[in-house]
């Protein structure tokens, strides 16, 4: 993906002595800015500063689609090009960040910002991704390996959250910030699940405890979730560069030795048959899971997308959803990986990523605790991972996740890291994770303060 040349289509190579149209022009259609043809591009360009100049965007799914298509990839591509920062995940670094300083910055105009911004939050469309990646990687997956996968994942995952726990907190108490503010305010937010499910509960449970305004306790607990966030989209997309040096810590997504994609392994009777009605059926298999998960939450209280996960799970292993779907929900999968992900990042960072209170945070004790409780997150996901028969590399990448900014912080680690089929594992990391970090915290805190 990206700016050049891509093989020319069947039939569309110039003969000898034949004119620019239209194999000149079909030459210069596949020359695209991540999925999108240069003079699609252009045109798209133009329409918005059309749509602008008329005084309004139109709020229909379609111009949403095209103006998210165009901001993401664009921003991609400069990370992609950007030097030294290119090698370690760029591209999803400026697909979400540089949309949040310009907004911050009131560099993009107001009616395309309120565009995104309304759509974002009246779609919800994060998590329309979320369950076509869980879906098609899991029905994707080796069910050998699907439940020890599942299992062993918790060994790193604790043992990484309890040592950034007490690294964090020494680093923190070390550089003036307190014992009981670095825990409770630096510390825990990293690890308690991104925003919505993380940050908001924290701070209702801190203001209830310490009988103090939630707003001021929610500024508080805020910058470090973003900051953590970002040093882990750093981390992740460096890990994937060392993969690249070191090809035997890695299994390029794989968190276990002898994983393999099952639907690759089919054989050709049961996925010659997939057309595009299986991918329709995978589509709407997903949904209708994810729609299990919403409901399951209301009822149950239980995070949807893990209600969500579960089920998957179970279908894959139970054999309850045929080799032709499984093989569309691989489709389904490679489609949003490939082209929505980076508008996704793009949405995000104009809707759902304040510049301001993630610089807040840019304190160096602030900013040497959160790295320093990021990357012993990481750096004990490696090597208990390693020790524990996976390939390290992968599980240092879920353990990432746990720091992560929610869902969105679980995109933007995978794109970096290039490694999506780990979003299973990553939802693991940052629901059961947090929920776990916010739980616990929130009964030690009120048993500190009787």
């Amino acid at each position: 993906m990206g700016i050049g040349l891509a093989s020319d289509p069947a039939g569309a190579k110039p003969r000898s002595g034949a004119g620019f149209w239209p194999h000149g022009w079909w030459r210069i259609m596949e020359i695209r800015i991540g999925i999108v043809p240069i003079p699609v591009y252009l045109l798209l360009l133009a329409l918005f500063a059309g749509f602008i100049a008329t005084g309004s965007i139109p709020s229909e799914i379609s111009v949403a689609i095209a103006l998210l298509t165009v901001g993401g990839f664009t921003c991609a591509e400069i990370g992609k090009r950007a030097p030294l920062l290119r090698n370690i995940g760029a591209a999803a670094i400026f697909a979400t960040f540089v949309p949040s300083y310009l907004v911050y910055a009131h560099a993009l105009p107001d009616m395309l910002v309120k565009s995104v911004t309304d759509f974002t939050k009246s779609s919800n469309f994060l998590y329309l991704f979320i369950a076509a990646i869980i879906v098609g990687s899991i029905l994707s997956m080796d069910r050998r390996v699907l439940i020890g996968g599942f299992l062993r994942i918790f060994v790193p995952l604790a043992s990484g959250s309890v040592a950034a726990g007490l690294v964090g907190t020494a680093v923190g108490w070390a550089l003036g910030l307190g014992l009981s503010h670095t825990f409770f305010f630096v510390v825990v937010p990293i690890m308690a699940g991104g925003v919505g499910e993380g940050a908001i509960p924290l701070s209702i449970g801190y203001s209830g405890i310490l009988h103090q305004d939630q707003g001021g306790l929610f500024a508080q607990v805020l910058p470090p979730v973003m900051l953590g966030s970002l040093t882990a989209i750093l981390l992740s997309g460096t890990l994937n560069h060392v993969g690249k040096r070191l090809p035997h810590l890695t299994g390029e997504g794989r968190l276990q030795p002898d994983e393999h994609d099952e639907v690759d392994l089919g054989s050709e009777k049961e996925t010659a048959h997939v057309d595009v009605g299986h991918v329709g059926a995978a589509g709407i298999t997903a949904i209708a899971l994810y729609m299990v998960g919403v409901l399951g939450q209301r009822v149950l209280g239980f995070p949807g997308p893990i209600i969500m996960l579960i089920l998957a799970v179970i279908a894959k292993l139970a054999q309850a959803v045929s080799p032709q779907v499984q093989s569309g929900a691989f489709v389904v999968y490679n489609f949003f990986r490939t082209t929505v992900t980076y508008p996704l990042l793009f949405a995000i960072g104009v809707a759902l990523t304040p510049w301001d209170k993630l610089i807040a945070a840019f304190t160096f004790a602030n900013l040497v605790t959160i790295v320093a409780t990021v990357v012993t997150l990481i750096a004990t996901g490696f090597f208990v991972g390693r020790w524990m028969k996976m390939y390290p590399i992968e599980a240092a990448i879920v353990n990432a996740c746990h720091s992560g900014q929610g869902g969105t912080g679980d995109v933007a680690i995978l794109t970096a890291a290039n490694r999506m089929q780990l979003m299973p594992f990553a939802q693991i990391a940052t629901r059961i994770g947090g929920a776990i970090t916010v739980t616990g915290t929130l009964i030690f805190l009120a048993w500190i303060t009787k």
